[in-house]
């Protein structure tokens, strides 16, 4: 473009005031201020004209960056743009571009083009922007967008973002295809913070890689006439995702405000919050979230036809603490977790849960979580009888040591079972319960054992059955015989040295057929208590 050594502009492309102005801050790394000192005529999502004297073309921009005078002596370029009208479109698609660039309160005139460009660090800050076309855009440090307002979307396509990626507080409105932002592929290095965003339309992070968290805090989703507000399968957060509250401070630079900018930060009791809501539905199956996924606080508007599913995530602790949705489904089948903290509140009711193969360890909940809540939490899930459900809720409750809470719940497991079961098999179902419980009581055994042994000794006493064979039966004692009789397997070798009639025959059948039941059943409740064992 320039002679070495010459910082002057070409003569034709005729630089405005404005224009010479930002050539000579590009040259010595200064800052291009060109507000006029009124905070609502310098507001660039305002209502007031800009005039010539701040706008800039955008060929002169992306002149400076991707061509740009050499710095004066001593110095470093870099583009620092504050309260400017960039006209045009500016273009840099596929550009190298080495200087420090940070647009401050700045309009555009048209969409920003930076596809397939590189750039070391680039910040566009309380910017108002038509559109932000940036596939496969590569930073070496950071990406920052906090505070813009987007009318038609954000295409970060298979970017590479080399540190951070700010969105805090952005404003995002749909594109024509009804998405806010689509970053299916992203990859950001360390953290990618959207707190506070504003999102109206379809946030995809489809196969996206965060390379330590991803923070949502106080973010509005919104998207309820289309199928979700957040579509994500497949994203990886290496540490933790946080869809949560965010504490509101009394400024934007309080403590817990991410330099240089302000952002939310995670709430102490008593601090006024703004919540996470999801108006749409939101899908994250088969997530990957090294520390945590986080929903503490988080509001969920649905309707009936839309999910918050998580079906196949991973993770070392899920902490669903949000809202109970009112409409809509959440899915967890084929999800594992080690750690579910969770509150009854927050679990919707019945066909409002999914979770055919959940998989989890420990139990923490949050609040009073009793076993009869926990029981209809199981049953909220399972419309039709499953027994996954059941059974990975007894097995975490026997690692904590709550054998007798889980014998609880695999006898609710058998009491649903018994529903779907034909009259026979009911029939049987409820002898065995109201017995011994399907053998996870079997205390109730000794107490019939002891009740028909003490009815039986009672009537044989009144009623003693003649020998067998004279002489050879052994001294009558009606407690022996009564027992012999109960006890299907030990005999006392008392039952065959009598012959029992009339009505002492049938008394003999029911306490020989009342001892089979109440053995079979308790063997059967133990067999099935050492296999989960």
């Amino acid at each position: 473009m320039t002679e070495p050594g010459d910082g002057d502009a070409p003569a034709d492309l005729q630089l405005t005031s404005a224009e010479w102005s930002m050539w000579q801050a590009f040259r010595n790394g200064s800052t291009c201020d060109l507000h006029i000192g009124d905070p609502a005529r310098d507001d660039p999502h305002g209502q007031h004209l800009w005039g010539p004297e701040r706008r800039v073309r955008g060929r002169v921009v992306a002149l400076l960056l991707l061509d740009g005078p050499p710095p004066q002596p001593g110095r470093v370029t870099a583009l620092k743009l504050t309260g400017a009208y960039i006209t045009d479109t500016l273009d840099v698609a596929g550009g190298a571009i080495k200087p420090f660039v940070e647009l401050r309160d700045c309009r555009f005139e048209a969409e920003l083009v930076l596809p397939e460009s590189r750039f070391t660090t680039l910040r566009l800050v309380n910017c108002a922007i038509p559109r932000v076309e940036a596939a496969r855009v590569q930073t070496e440090g950071d990406l920052h967008l906090p505070r813009c307002v987007v009318q038609s979307g954000i295409r970060l396509t298979d970017a590479q973002i080399g540190t951070d990626l700010m969105l805090n507080q952005t404003v995002v409105h749909k594109d024509r295809q009804g998405r806010s932002i689509m970053a299916d592929g992203l990859t950001v290095t360390q953290d990618l913070q959207a707190e506070m965003l504003e999102s109206y339309g379809e946030l995809s992070l489809r196969g996206a890689t965060i390379g330590v968290s991803l923070s949502l805090r106080g973010s509005r989703l919104s998207n309820p006439f289309g199928r979700r507000a957040l579509n994500a399968p497949q994203l990886t957060v290496e540490r933790t995702l946080y869809l949560t509250a965010a504490g509101l401070p009394n400024s934007p630079f309080s403590s817990g405000a991410t330099p240089p900018y302000g952002t939310a930060y995670t709430p102490s009791r008593g601090t006024r919050v703004q919540r996470f809501e999801c108006e749409g539905g939101m899908r994250l199956d088969d997530g990957r979230f090294g520390d945590a996924l986080d929903f503490e606080h988080a509001r969920f508007i649905m309707e009936s036809d839309q999910e918050l599913s998580l079906r196949r995530i991973q993770t070392p602790e899920l902490r669903f603490l949000g809202e109970r949705p009112q409409r809509g489904r959440v899915i967890l089948s084929g999800a594992r977790v080690v750690n579910l903290v969770d509150k009854s509140a927050s679990w919707p009711g019945l066909g409002g849960l999914w979770m055919a193969g959940f998989a989890y360890e420990t139990l923490i909940p949050r609040g009073h979580f009793p076993l009869s809540l926990r029981l209809q939490w199981v049953a909220a899930a399972t419309p039709e009888y499953a027994p996954e459900p059941y059974e990975m809720l007894a097995a975490s409750l026997r690692t904590t040591g709550e054998d007798s809470d889980a014998r609880e719940v695999l006898l609710a497991k058998q009491r649903r079972r018994r529903e779907t079961l034909p009259l026979a098999a009911k029939t049987w179902g409820f002898l065995q319960d109201w017995t011994v419980a399907y053998g996870y009581r079997p205390g109730r055994a000794a107490v019939w054992m002891a009740i028909l042994w003490a009815i039986g000794t009672i009537y044989f006493s009144m009623s003693p059955p003649p020998p067998l064979k004279t002489g050879e039966a052994p001294p009558w004692n009606p407690y022996l015989y009564a027992l012999d009789l109960l006890l299907p397997v030990i005999d006392l070798n008392q039952s065959a040295a009598w012959k029992p009639g009339g009505g002492a025959q049938w008394a003999a059948a029911i306490l020989i057929l009342a001892g089979w039941v109440l053995a079979t059943t308790v063997a059967a409740g133990a067999s099935r208590l050492l296999r989960r064992q």
